[in-house]
C-alpha cells in the first residue's frame, strides 16, 4: 500500500520539513477587506501581523472547500492508496468534517481524516510522526493507534497577550476588555472538548508564562522523554528565551520553535505564547 500524508495549514509545520517528509497540504484562509489569502502559500505569518496593525477590521478565516479538498485527493488517488489526514480541532474548524466528507466523495483512495482536537504545532506533532511512519512501511491501522497513544499525553496551554483581539473578534464584550486590560489579566487557555476554553486567569503575563512552564517542568522532572514546541504570535525572541531557559534544564529534551500563522493568529493576536508536549 503506498501512503500519503496531508494536513491543513494549520499545523504551521515548516515547507521544508513537508516536502522532506512529503506532506501534503491544504490551506486555509484569512480576508483582509474582501481579498483572500491562503495562509502559508499567499501570506506569511510577518505579512499577517502587519495587515493586522493596518486594518481597522479584523480579518475573517475560512476553512478549504469540499471542491478544494476533493480535487486534492483526486490528485492524491493518481499515485497513493490510501491518506492520513490531520486536521485542527473540530470543535473550532468544520475543515476535518470537511475532509471527512470529500473522503466520500472521492472514488480510489482511503481516506482516513483524523481530529487532532487542538491546532498548531500540536497538531502538527501528530502529523509529522504519521509521515515519518509511513516512510517506514506502517500501514493505516499502526498509525492511526499510535497518534491516539500521543493523544493520551499531548498538552498544550496558551497565553493571551491581548484581549483585544478577542474583543474585535466578538469573543468579549467592550466591558470585559477594558477591565480586563486595566487589571492586566492575561488568560491561559487550552484545549478541552476539542474546544479553546480558559484555564486560568493570570495578572501578568510573565507570571501566565511562568505558570504555562510550570506545568511543562512537572511533566519533564517526572522523567519522561517530552518533545516540546514554544509557540509565538510574532514574539520569536520570547519563544527563544523559554526554549534556552528549559534546555538549560533539560538539555536531553527534543525542543523546537513555532508560530501562530494567519488563522490561528487573528483569534489570538500578536504577542500570544504558548508550549505543546507530549511524551514520545
Amino acid at each position: 500500500m503506498k501512503l500519503a500524508v496531508m494536513t491543513d495549514s494549520t499545523a504551521y509545520i515548516p515547507s521544508d520539513e513537508r516536502e522532506k517528509l512529503t506532506i501534503h497540504m491544504v490551506p486555509l484562509t484569512v480576508t483582509f477587506d474582501e481579498i483572500s489569502y491562503e495562509e502559508e502559500i499567499d501570506i506569511t505569518a510577518e505579512e499577517f501581523y502587519e495587515k493586522v496593525k493596518a486594518s481597522k477590521e479584523l480579518p475573517t478565516t475560512s476553512q478549504p472547500s469540499i471542491g478544494y479538498i476533493t480535487t486534492k485527493l483526486e490528485e492524491l488517488a493518481k499515485d497513493y492508496d490510501a491518506v492520513i489526514s490531520v486536521h485542527l480541532s473540530s470543535g473550532i474548524s468544520g475543515t476535518y468534517q470537511a475532509v471527512v466528507t470529500a473522503g466520500e466523495m472521492v472514488e480510489g483512495i482511503d481516506v482516513y481524516a483524523y481530529d487532532s482536537e487542538m491546532s498548531c504545532m500540536v497538531q502538527g506533532f501528530y502529523t509529522l510522526e504519521a509521515a515519518e511512519m509511513a516512510k517506514q512501511g506502517k500501514n493505516p491501522k499502526e498509525i492511526l493507534e499510535r497518534l491516539d497513544a500521543m493523544k493520551a499525553t499531548m498538552r498544550a496551554y496558551f497565553m493571551v497577550d491581548n484581549l483585544e483581539n478577542l474583543h474585535r473578534g466578538g469573543r468579549l464584550n467592550g466591558a470585559q476588555a477594558l477591565v480586563g486590560s486595566l487589571l492586566q489579566v492575561k488568560p491561559i487557555l487550552h484545549f478541552s472538548d476539542k474546544k479553546i476554553v480558559p484555564f486560568e486567569k493570570i495578572r501578568t503575563r510573565k507570571k501566565a508564562i511562568s505558570r504555562i512552564v510550570e506545568m511543562l517542568e512537572a511533566d519533564a522532572e517526572k522523567g519522561r522523554d517530552l518533545r516540546i514546541a514554544f509557540i509565538h504570535g510574532n514574539d520569536e525572541a520570547t519563544a527563544i528565551e523559554l526554549r534556552n531557559e528549559f534546555g538549560r534544564k533539560y538539555p536531553s529534551m527534543q525542543t523546537s520553535i513555532s508560530y501562530f500563522g494567519p488563522v490561528i493568529g487573528t483569534h489570538l493576536g500578536e504577542g500570544a505564547v504558548g508550549i505543546g508536549w507530549y511524551v514520545k
